[in-house]
């Protein structure tokens, strides 16, 4: 089965509210439709009420028993939620009433206050707003300061073993990541690849040098990063500075490691700024033939994705279903 199917199958088992901005794009409206059909999520539609509905109509979705939610009628909820920020981002009320009457800051109160579970925009906003909106309202897991994001690559075959998955990270968000940033991507998508995927995170710290086979400002910013890592998360297993062959093929780890749980066997891939990373998954992807799912946000007290503005109707259902197991 595709691994999105698997995401769909697993969020149809226990939906969750997720809460769409961006409510007067065609492409939302088609695929709340469809997500509330196929009983995903129970989907949250922010906006003017009869827009959303004359665009559906144009549009063929179909928004019966979608829930729409009018920022400007909701007096109460902007009250409690202008409080709410204004405390917890220590502004005037004044300031705060203005702010959360915006669409996306709305959503992200609903996220931030329980009324739904999750948020999924991007498709007429960019990702830097997207991510700063979140961080705003939703704000930050215990312990974590960095949002961050992770690409799901499946390969058809490595070594032996068929649709092996790996996670990549920072694959798309911190340009130059320094060691705590780079050890909350790293401990964030450990968490991810057992929630998610429910698979055991090997965690390598990933450079050019293999435990201190050379010097450089580089390799010591990956090392203090593995220390805060494993200082955060020491239940999980972390590892670095490693090469990526001696990351993932047993047989160099035994050459180039003396003794680790992670060398040779990693699956989590933490890459030491965003060249490396997002160089590396657009090779493992046209080069080995891999899929690539993502990049999908982390670091986030609740589940935030965000999409390409290039965005299909299926990019925006998968992600939804991604966002439903993550809240789950």
């Amino acid at each position: 089965m595709e691994l999105i199917q698997q995401f769909i199958e697993k969020a149809k088992q226990q939906p969750r509210k997720i809460v769409y901005p961006e409510s007067t794009d065609e492409r939302i409206l088609i695929a709340a439709s469809k997500i509330k059909e196929m009983g995903i999520a129970e989907p949250i539609l922010v906006g003017d009420e009869e827009k959303i509905s004359a665009l559906a109509k144009e549009c063929g979705a179909e928004l019966k028993g979608i829930q729409i939610v009018n920022p400007v009628q909701e007096q109460e909820k902007l009250e409690s939620y202008a409080e709410e920020y204004a405390t917890a981002r220590d502004v005037k009320i004044s300031l705060a009433q203005r702010l959360v009457k915006k669409s996306m800051s709305f959503a992200g109160m609903m996220v931030k206050m329980g009324d739904a579970d999750g948020m999924v925009a991007g498709v007429a906003t960019a990702t830097a707003s997207v991510i700063q909106f979140a961080s705003l309202t939703i704000g930050f897991q215990e312990g974590m300061s960095t949002p961050s994001s992770f690409f799901i690559m499946v390969l058809p075959e490595f070594e032996g073993e068929k649709d092996k998955i790996f996670i990549f990270a920072d694959c798309a968000v911190n340009v130059s990541p320094d060691p705590r940033q780079l050890a909350e991507i790293g401990v964030a998508s450990g968490l991810n690849a057992k929630s998610l995927l429910g698979i055991e995170p090997k965690i390598a710290f990933l450079s050019f040098a293999t435990k201190g086979s050379a010097n450089h400002k580089d390799v010591d910013k990956v090392n203090a990063a593995v220390e805060i890592a494993k200082e955060l998360k020491p239940e999980l297993a972390i590892d670095g500075e490693l090469q990526a062959d001696a990351a993932i093929i047993q047989r160099v780890a035994e050459k180039k490691v003396k003794q680790s749980e992670v060398a040779g066997g990693a699956n989590v891939l933490v890459f030491p700024d965003l060249d490396a990373g997002n160089i590396s998954y657009k090779l493992v992807q046209y080069l080995a033939g891999a899929k690539a799912y993502g990049p999908i946000l982390q670091g986030f007290a609740k589940p935030v994705n965000d999409m390409s503005r290039g965005a299909t109707i299926d990019d925006l259902i998968g992600v939804t279903a991604i966002t439903v197991v993550q809240a789950g």
